[in-house]
C-alpha cells in the first residue's frame, strides 16, 4: 500500500483549522432563534445593491480604461498603467473616510472653499467609493483578455465598412466578456465583505450590523448573519470558479494612433477618477498633517502593525509551507489546499465572530495577540500558499532526487535544496501577508488585545471621535505601505500574470 506523503497529515491539521471558522459559526448560530427576519430583507437588499452597484459601475469604468491602456499608443504606457491601476492596492476605507469627512454639510470642502457639496453617505456613496477602488479588477481582467485577442477579425469588420464603435460592440466586446465577468465578480466579492466604507457611510450591509451585533453582545445574531452572508460570498466564488478566461490563438496585436490632441482628450475624460481615488484622499490627509500636525499620534501604534504584521507573516509562511508542497504531491493535497482557501473568502469581521466566540470558549486565548495572528493566518494563508506553490512547481526535481542518490536523507535534501531554491517565493509570500495585515482593520477590531492599537484600529477610533485631524499620519502611512503593495505587485510574477511587463515587447 502507497503511503501518504509526509506533508499530508500537516496539511490536513491546517485544512481542518482553516475551516473550524465555519463550524464555529455554525454553532454559535444554532442558538438564535430566529434564521431571517423582516430585518433582515433591508440588510440583504442593501448588500446586494451595493454588490450589483458596484460591479456595475466597475464595469462601466473598467472598460473604457482597459481599452485605452491595451490598444491605444500612449507616451509613458507603463506609466499610465499604473496610475489607473493604483486604487487596487489601496483599501477603501481610506477614500470612505475622507470623503465623508471631506464632503457634505461642514465639510472641508465646504469649510475651505465655501462651497456645498453633496454627501457621500449611504448606498450612492458607498457605490461611488467601491466603484473607485475595485474598477482595477475589471480594467486589469478585460486588458489581459484584450491583450489575447486576434485583431484580424476587427480590422475585416472595418474594411467592410463597420464604423469603429460599432465594431468593438460587436468584434471586441463579445469576445472579452468572461474577462469582464470576471474581474465585475471580483468587484462584487469586494463590495460583499468590505466592512470600512460601508460602516463608515452608514449603509446598513451584513459587515456593518455584524459588528453593531457584535458590540451588542448578539455573538448568536451576529453568527447567524455571517452565515448568510458566507452564503452569498459562496455563491459569487462558485460563479467566479465558472468564469473561464479567453482563449484564442495569439495573432496580429491591435493599436490606435490618435493625434496628441485626441490623447489629450482621452487622458483628461480619465483623470477625474485617479484624482478622486488617490488625489484626493492624499490632499484630504496632507490636509490635516498641515493644519493639526501630528496630534496625540503615538508611534506604537505602527510599531504594532508592523510587529503583528511580521509575526503573521512568519507563521503563515510556516503554516503554507506543508499545504503547498501537499498541493504538488497529489489529488488530495489539492484538495486540502483548497480548503485553506476558504479563508480568503471569509470576510474580515466574519473571522473575528468566529474567533471570539472561540476565544470565549479557551479563556486563555481570548483578547490575546495569539488568536489575532491565528486570524491573521487563516485569512492570508492563500497568499503565501499561492507563491510558494507557484515557486515550488517551477523546481528542477533532478536537483532533489542526486542529493537523494548522494545519500542525504529526505530532510536533508529539504534542508540543503529545496527550501534554498524556494526562498524567493517564501519571502514573496510573506511579503504580501504582511502588507495585507498592516491594512486589515475588522478582524484587528474584534480580537485586538486591550489597548493594542495598530494604524487601521486608531484610524477608526479617530473617526468614531469624531476627530478627523488625528488621522493624518496613519493615513498618510497607510498610503506608503499601499504603495508598496502596487511595487509588489506589478513586478516579478504578479507583473506577468497582470499582463504589465508584456509592455515591454511592444
Amino acid at each position: 500500500m502507497k503511503s501518504w506523503p509526509k506533508s499530508y497529515p500537516l496539511a490536513l491539521f491546517i485544512a481542518l483549522l482553516a475551516f473550524s471558522p465555519v463550524l464555529v459559526l455554525v454553532l454559535l448560530a444554532s442558538s438564535d432563534v430566529a434564521f431571517f427576519d423582516s430585518r433582515n430583507l433591508d440588510i440583504l437588499s442593501n448588500t446586494l445593491l451595493l454588490m450589483v452597484f458596484t460591479a456595475l459601475g466597475s464595469i462601466l469604468v473598467g472598460i473604457p480604461l482597459a481599452l485605452l491602456t491595451t490598444y491605444i499608443k500612449l507616451p509613458w504606457h507603463r506609466f499610465w498603467l499604473v496610475l489607473f491601476a493604483a486604487p487596487l492596492a489601496l483599501p477603501s476605507y481610506l477614500g470612505a473616510f475622507t470623503f465623508y469627512a471631506a464632503f457634505g454639510p461642514g465639510g472641508e470642502v465646504e469649510q475651505l472653499l465655501g462651497i456645498n457639496t453633496p454627501s457621500v453617505y449611504g448606498l450612492a456613496g458607498s457605490t461611488f467609493i467601491m466603484v473607485l477602488y475595485t474598477y482595477p479588477f475589471v480594467m486589469l481582467t478585460t486588458r489581459a483578455s484584450l491583450a489575447s485577442l486576434d485583431a484580424s477579425q476587427f480590422y475585416a469588420a472595418r474594411t467592410l465598412g463597420m464604423s469603429l464603435s460599432l465594431s468593438i460592440f460587436k468584434v471586441i466586446l463579445p469576445r472579452i466578456k468572461n474577462g469582464i465577468a470576471a474581474g465585475a465578480l471580483l468587484s462584487a466579492l469586494y463590495a460583499l465583505s468590505d466592512f470600512g466604507t460601508p460602516a463608515i457611510l452608514g449603509l446598513d450591509t451584513f459587515t456593518r450590523v455584524i459588528f453593531v451585533e457584535y458590540n451588542a453582545f448578539g455573538l448568536s445574531q451576529a453568527a447567524m448573519l455571517s452565515l448568510q452572508l458566507m452564503t452569498i460570498v459562496g455563491l459569487v466564488l462558485f460563479l467566479e470558479a465558472k468564469v473561464k478566461g479567453t482563449q484564442e490563438q495569439p495573432g496580429r496585436h491591435l493599436y490606435f494612433w490618435p493625434t496628441q490632441s485626441q490623447i489629450g482628450l482621452m487622458l483628461s475624460v480619465a483623470l477625474p477618477v485617479f484624482l478622486c481615488a488617490i488625489l484626493i484622499p492624499l490632499s484630504v490627509f496632507f490636509l490635516w498633517l498641515f493644519r493639526d500636525g501630528a496630534g496625540n499620534f503615538q508611534f506604537e501604534y505602527a510599531w504594532n502593525s508592523a510587529f503583528a504584521s511580521l509575526l503573521a507573516a512568519i507563521f503563515t509562511v510556516l503554516f503554507a509551507l506543508p499545504v503547498a508542497y501537499a498541493a504538488i504531491q497529489g489529488r488530495i493535497g489539492q484538495i486540502l489546499e483548497r480548503i485553506t482557501y476558504m479563508g480568503f473568502g471569509i470576510p474580515g469581521i466574519v473571522m473575528g465572530t468566529a474567533l471570539v466566540y472561540l476565544g470565549l470558549q479557551l479563556p486563555f486565548l481570548y483578547q490575546t495577540l495569539a488568536l489575532l495572528i491565528l486570524a491573521y493566518v487563516l485569512r492570508f494563508l492563500p497568499l503565501a500558499v499561492g507563491t510558494i506553490r507557484s515557486t515550488t512547481e517551477r523546481l528542477d526535481n533532478s536537483l532533489v532526487n542526486a542529493a537523494r542518490v548522494l545519500g542525504a536523507p529526505p530532510s536533508e535534501a529539504f534542508r540543503r535544496v529545496t527550501l534554498p531554491l524556494t526562498t524567493k517565493g517564501l519571502i514573496a509570500g510573506a511579503a504580501l501577508v504582511f502588507l495585507e495585515v498592516m491594512r486589515e482593520m475588522p478582524a484587528t477590531l474584534l480580537l485586538g488585545p486591550t489597548g493594542f492599537e495598530t494604524l487601521a484600529t486608531y484610524l477608526w477610533r479617530v473617526y468614531e471621535a469624531g476627530y478627523f485631524g488625528m488621522a493624518a499620519i496613519p493615513g498618510l502611512i497607510l498610503f506608503a505601505i499601499s504603495a508598496l503593495g502596487l511595487a509588489l505587485m506589478f513586478t516579478g510574477e504578479g507583473g506577468k500574470k497582470l499582463g504589465f511587463n508584456e509592455e515591454q515587447r511592444h
